[in-house]
């Protein structure tokens, strides 16, 4: 990368902190553009120059730290399947709760029929996550971790829709359900219970 790169990137970057910290002040619909690049300290022009509207910074929120936690998991291979899993659903919710209710909202709202997401918005997050799970214990099966009769598809959806699920109380519940904390209750209840019979 070079140094334009770098600073573009830089600016970006700047652009996505103010949105974020000011939706989870004054929720997406109580900002604009202007506020945003207020708080960044940029020219209004400038956002235009990385997002096409408002709705678009929803995206590259959302989307951006699952990235993150997929590099992190890379160098984790001399972890136990149960503690790489753990590791990765405290991150996966931590980054749901970091982005705050209201972008959980936003998001929930934007993807809920998968048949009618505008162009702009990430309706393919719920296919990301299942592939990436999937993955994740295809590979713990060809590495031996798991027997061969592991149901990996079963076993995927009914993890991911059990943090899907925690997403959906926290909002619903107006923020009383804390996802972040159910989660580590799940992975050191459930988790081990689902993966026992499999584990080599």
């Amino acid at each position: 990368m070079n140094k334009r790169q770098a600073s573009a990137q830089k600016t970006k970057n700047k652009l996505v902190k103010s949105a974020l910290e000011l939706i989870k002040e004054n929720g997406f619909d109580g900002i604009n553009v202007e506020d945003i690049t207020k708080k960044a300290g940029v020219a209004k022009g400038t956002f235009y120059t990385y997002f096409k509207r408002k709705e678009d910074i929803v995206l590259e929120i959302s989307r951006a730290p699952f990235g993150e936690i997929t590099k992190e998991l890379e160098t984790m291979d001399n972890m136990e399947l149960i503690e790489r899993l753990t590791h990765y659903f405290h991150r996966f919710m931590e980054c749901v709760e970091t982005c705050g209710i209201h972008i959980c909202r936003e998001w929930i709202r934007d993807v809920i029929d998968p048949n009618n997401v505008p162009e702009n918005i990430d309706g393919q997050k719920w296919n990301y996550d299942v592939i990436m799970l999937r993955e994740i214990l295809n590979i713990a099966v060809q590495n031996g971790e798991l027997k061969e009769n592991t149901p990996v598809e079963t076993i995927t959806y009914i993890i991911i829709s059990e943090l899907y699920g925690m997403m959906t109380s926290w909002c619903m519940s107006d923020g009383k359900f804390e996802p972040l904390d159910w989660t580590d209750r799940f992975c050191e209840v459930q988790l081990k219970a689902i993966f026992e019979p499999y584990l080599i």
